[in-house]
């Protein structure tokens, strides 16, 4: 996502500055230093993005990815839920009777929004909703709860809340034994440059990172140069099926 909004910026003209949060993630304080620097404007990404409602962006533009709406900045986003309904009722489609879900951690907007979309599809169909395993985006994550799941012979199929987390997971079925999909069908999200390469080639949720960059610079220059922007509608996901599901 940060290599999308730094190349829209650059088409536009606009240098970039990237400012990190640390381990503490003091919001605030980046704010107060974007200010000092003469900074008209701002694009809050990913897991920051949570932070951003209880900073004062006071005196700076600002467009905030993936968060729920706030009338001090404009939101933009993938439509998470939609994406993880989509990729539980692929894999109810192709004959799973239950779908687990390998979700992601606490205090995630994304996360949550795909935990809901798994959740509203399995309901929808009158099915049971398993409880979920909560990982933290990692690999390593995915391959600690994933043997969890490899370990109960009536998981068969598993929607995984990031590609990361479903490599982890796929190293965890590989382990125990559990073919891919024979055995558990796999699905991620994000569709990262390398999803294609796992073994198998993995089945996920396409974010369209480069509309995403060049919508959040778009709307922020706008709101830098005093135009009226409302909130736009959210960017839907695609299902890319392989071989995992």
């Amino acid at each position: 996502m940060l290599q999308a909004v730094a190349e829209a910026a650059e088409a536009r003209g606009y240098a970039l500055a990237v400012v990190t949060l640390g381990a503490e993630g003091r919001i605030g304080e980046a704010f107060d230093r974007l200010r000092d620097q003469g900074v008209d404007g701002a694009i809050v990404l990913n897991e920051a993005s949570a932070l951003a409602r209880d900073a004062d962006p006071a005196g700076l533009a600002l467009v905030v990815v993936d968060a729920p709406a706030d009338p001090r900045f404009t939101v933009i986003g993938t439509d998470h839920a939609a994406g993880a309904r989509a990729a539980t009722a692929h894999l109810l489609d192709r004959g799973a009777e239950a779908v687990h879900h390998l979700a992601g951690p606490e205090g995630s907007f994304a996360a949550a929004e795909r935990e809901r979309g798994w959740r509203e599809e399995l309901a929808a169909r009158g099915l049971r909703i398993p409880d979920p395993l909560r990982g933290d985006w990692s690999a390593g994550s995915g391959h600690d709860r994933g043997r969890v799941l490899a370990a109960d012979p009536a998981v068969t199929a598993v929607f995984a809340a990031n590609d990361q987390m479903a490599l982890g997971l796929l190293r965890a079925l590989a382990d125990a034994g559990r073919g891919v999909p024979d055995d558990v069908a796999v699905l991620g999200f994000d569709d990262i440059a390398d999803a294609a390469e796992f073994r198998p080639p993995l089945s996920t949720i396409r974010q369209d990172f480069a509309a995403l960059g060049e919508l959040a610079v778009r709307l922020v220059v706008d709101r830098v140069e005093g135009r009226d922007v409302q909130d736009p509608a959210l960017l839907t996901p695609a299902l890319i099926p392989r071989a995992s599901a």
